[in-house]
């Protein structure tokens, strides 16, 4: 490689190398989501501009919910350490490497159509979580998913998440709670009394989707019954996901689950050599079953 000459703007000898592929840029694998309408894209993503968040009902059939349900339900144990987590709620976590009932929810065409338009091309899957809310637990503290990203607000989201009814989203068993519009607040921002306050009911087999910049909570259950869901969340490529999937999902998992989910665990490069591994594209690693 030359040293640039006196006369050479380093900063931009350095872009002009960035964009002229200097790494041999990988490109980004179509998802699913482009399997879904234009015009339906369109009506979503306008709704999720405009409130922060958008309901998608019937999205699972009543069997693949059961199917859910029998997979999921013998992983529930120990319920929250804290009252963020719910000392009264369930929670399971790595659970790619535990089932594969859960996948479709992960990579779900309709939910990636949106993701496509949010984020950049190969976005990560942040976390995925079986949230089950017992009765008597008391409402979440209300936050926004993307806070712990130190950037200023207001600002396009980092981050999004799906939570996905197994069970019917009621206002009386812990329906999430969204606060329409407050994707668009400041840092200075706070919920208050007299802000519109909203619960995501739902059937089962829907999923509310919302932008990480906007504020939501679990809702108190006040019911006789469970609530059982899932939360999936995804975030930019450039960014670190809350949850290390390279290290909480085997090589063998990643071998079996689908395109969109392998590359949303990582197994991906953001231009130029973002996510690389000894200066290799990552997907390397699975070539070879002893590993």
């Amino acid at each position: 490689m030359s040293i640039p000459s006196e006369q050479t703007d380093p900063a931009a000898s350095v872009d002009a190398g960035v964009h002229a592929d200097i790494a041999g840029r990988y490109r980004a694998t179509v998802s699913s989501g482009a399997s879904i309408e234009s015009a339906v894209v369109d009506a979503d993503f306008a709704v999720l501009e405009r409130d922060g968040y958008l309901v998608l009902e019937g999205l699972l059939s009543p069997e693949e919910c059961e199917e859910i349900r029998a997979a999921v339900t013998p992983l529930l144990a120990r319920t929250g350490r804290n009252a963020f987590e719910g000392h009264r709620t369930q929670r399971v976590y790595s659970v790619l490497n535990k089932t594969r009932a859960c996948d479709r929810l992960v990579d779900h065409p309709r939910v990636l159509a949106l993701l496509d338009r949010l984020f950049l091309p190969n976005y990560l899957l942040s976390m995925l979580q079986v949230i089950n809310i017992n009765p008597g637990e008391t409402a979440q503290l209300l936050h926004p998913d993307d806070a712990f990203y130190p950037v200023p607000r207001p600002r396009p989201a980092l981050g999004a998440a799906t939570i996905w009814a197994i069970d019917e989203f009621t206002e009386t068993n812990g329906a999430t709670v969204v606060l329409p519009g407050s994707h668009r607040w400041d840092d200075a921002r706070r919920p208050t009394d007299g802000d519109e306050r909203r619960a995501a009911v739902m059937p089962a087999g829907s999923c509310v989707l919302f932008t990480g910049t906007l504020w939501h909570g679990g809702g108190a259950n006040r019911s006789h019954g469970d609530r059982l869901a899932l939360t999936a969340q995804y975030c930019e490529p450039w960014l670190r996901p809350q949850e290390a999937f390279t290290l909480s999902t085997s090589r063998d998992t990643a071998r079996v689950v689908s395109e969109d989910i392998r590359r949303m665990l990582g197994y991906s490069i953001h231009p130029p050599f973002i996510g690389q591994v000894d200066g290799m594209h990552p997907k390397r690693l699975l070539e070879s079953a002893g590993n």
